[in-house]
């Protein structure tokens, strides 16, 4: 039985992106997609609570989910990790959006949630060390990191290389879905490398794999849970 971890949230300013730190009893950390920021509040919490980072996760490639990646790699020394499938985001954000690299940071939707936040919208920079694991749909994949028992699910749909972290926490089981599942929603696929045909694969063979209980913590907006989602999310019914 994994070791149930404590959750801690950070929310973006920009985007709201929710960022996840997930800790153990004794001490090993990890942090789940580091929206525009949140270095520093997350850099902080960890600190201050003596807790040890193993690694930066995202749950997919998009710009507002690894925006502070970096910034929390380097003061953490920890790599970020990612599925294989959207590694290549990383390293060009603006670009696999279908945006150029200096007309996506300056201009358009990123460039207006950044107004007023102090954050200079080219100040982007890929971590220095990128590891990725490999998973597919309908596989659980333990990623081994010190104990912590978090297990990835391959998710595609919103992107290629979506991906749920299964943990097992104080009050029970719970998905980080990102982007895929939210609260009475689900994630566009109208992106660059969305596809709502595999993203109803996923709604239909991936998220039934999940836990029944399952407390859901998705990429943005209120925390819910797999039943209330089956009851009440249109795009779960049936």
């Amino acid at each position: 039985m994994p070791v149930p971890l404590s959750v801690r949230t950070v929310v973006a300013p920009v985007f709201g992106t929710n960022c996840y730190v997930l800790s153990a009893p004794g001490g090993a950390c990890v942090i789940v997609d580091t929206g525009a920021g949140t270095a520093q509040d997350v850099v902080a919490s960890v600190r201050a609570l003596g807790l040890e980072a193993v690694a930066v996760l995202a749950t997919h490639g998009h710009a507002d989910h690894t925006w502070d990646a970096a910034a929390v790699c380097d003061e953490l020394d920890v790599p970020l990790l990612i599925h294989e499938a959207d590694a290549y985001r990383v390293t060009d954000p603006f670009g696999t959006l279908g945006l150029g690299a200096s007309d996506g940071a300056a201009s358009g939707p990123l460039a207006q949630a950044l107004r007023g936040t102090g954050i200079d919208p080219r100040s982007y920079r890929t971590p220095r060390r990128v590891d990725t694991f490999t998973t597919r749909p309908g596989v659980v994949s333990d990623l081994g990191l010190d104990g912590l028992g978090l297990r990835a699910l391959h998710a595609p749909g919103h992107t290629e290389g979506s991906t749920f972290y299964l943990v097992e926490l104080e009050a029970g089981p719970a998905a980080l879905t990102g982007d895929v599942l939210f609260a009475g929603t689900i994630g566009r696929t109208d992106l660059p490398g969305g596809d709502g045909a595999v993203m109803t694969r996923t709604l239909r063979d991936v998220v039934p794999l999940l836990a029944p209980g399952a407390r859901v913590l998705p990429g943005h907006g209120p925390a819910t849970s797999l039943v209330a989602e089956r009851r009440s999310n249109p795009f779960l019914a049936g």
